[in-house]
């Protein structure tokens, strides 16, 4: 009943491990992609449709409206609450995707820091009077790693970063657990390995197909649902580009392209995050990862 978690860039494969992972172990899997938890957003989050998922039960899809703001701590309660119940009923949770802060939340006893509404209103004003660009060149001054692996073009979470250090007076990093500290439920970490000249073929073709099978008819329906560009579910890589595209700032060539370089962009931060961490196995992605991780598992 260790729970099992596969984590590593997108378009490494974790999604299709983690189902080969299930059937053969009697497993359970638990989205760990923060874009999944929406609802209807299935496209440009590579969703496993229904019959993709092979009768494999999931959890953490589907939980949230679009409207709803992201919450890394309302997704570690319900996601340890998830595992816990996955485990009384004497199966194997999985654990899969490649969002950092949510898949630390989940592997990490991490309590988070306090929230002050002045300070967050103070950042916030900063933010409408200067921009995201400036902000968050005022985040890598005062602490050069948070800006490193928070995008550039993320507000909300350079906000919160900036009012962690100005409540601690510590960087943003030091609220969180230390790398080598043993995961929750001593969970076994496996790591996605890829080279750039496997993994970009890949992310481009997936982003093809994805404009192919009707992500900006997607991104129009999300918009009768309350999907706006100014939200944290419409500046996920590809919604937003169909945005900027809708309005006329790109032409959908530019919007297909922005959508690759920003999701070569992601990969980078994920391998440096992940990296980091000395509890991961890495398995070799362009080999056969269900046998490298049964090996590790045995």
């Amino acid at each position: 009943m260790r729970p099992i978690a596969v984590v590593g860039p997108t378009a490494s494969g974790k999604s299709a491990l983690g189902i080969r992972l299930a059937h053969k172990l009697g497993g359970e899997v638990v989205n760990v992609d923060s874009m999944q938890l929406y609802k209807g957003m299935d496209i440009g989050t590579a969703k496993l449709s229904v019959a993709e998922r092979e009768g494999i039960p999931h959890h953490q899809l589907d939980v949230w409206e679009v409207t709803d703001t992201a919450s890394v701590a309302r997704y570690q309660q319900d996601a340890i609450a998830d595992v816990e119940a996955i485990m009384a009923r004497g199966n194997v949770p999985i654990l899969v995707g490649g969002s950092m802060l949510y898949a630390q939340s989940l592997l990490d006893n991490w309590a988070f820091p306090p929230t002050d509404p002045e300070v967050r209103a103070h950042f916030e004003a900063l933010l409408d009077s200067i921009g995201i660009e400036a902000l968050h060149q005022l985040l890598a001054e005062k602490d050069p790693e948070a800006a490193r692996i928070i995008e550039d073009q993320d507000p909300r979470r350079t906000v919160r970063a900036l009012e962690v250090i100005e409540l601690t007076g510590k960087p943003f990093q030091a609220s969180q657990p230390p790398k080598d500290a043993p995961p929750r439920w001593n969970a076994l970490i496996l790591g996605l390995h890829t080279t750039a000249e496997w993994l970009n073929p890949r992310i481009e073709l997936r982003t093809q197909q994805m404009f192919a099978q009707g992500l900006v008819e997607e991104v129009e329906y999300l918009q009768t649902q309350g999907l706006v560009p100014d939200s944290t579910a419409g500046r996920a890589i590809g919604y937003a580009q169909v945005f900027q595209a809708m309005a006329g700032e790109l032409t959908w060539e530019e919007a297909v392209e922005r959508t690759i370089t920003g999701t070569r962009r992601y990969v980078r931060r994920q391998r440096s995050w992940f990296r980091r961490d000395p509890r991961i196995h890495w398995l070799d992605a362009e080999q056969d990862t269900l046998t490298q991780a049964l090996a590790l598992v045995e």
